[in-house]
């Protein structure tokens, strides 16, 4: 487990310190931060569709 925790460790500073051009260090920030945005938007759905399920569900009992 240790391992694995090592291996996902990335130093993104010294990737962009690095980084060839300009457009490395775009693609480094959007590979980043874009699967975070993703999982917030997922959860949102989630959390919409449960809530409408939920209102749907509280007027058909009435």
């Amino acid at each position: 487990m240790k391992l694995l925790l090592l291996v996902q460790n990335i130093n993104i500073e010294d990737k962009a310190k690095n980084a060839p051009d300009g457009n490395y260090e775009i693609g480094l920030f959007i590979g980043t931060y874009l699967p975070l945005v993703v999982l917030i938007g997922l959860a949102y759905l989630l959390y919409y569709t449960a809530k409408k399920r939920k209102n749907t569900d509280k007027n058909n009992r009435e």
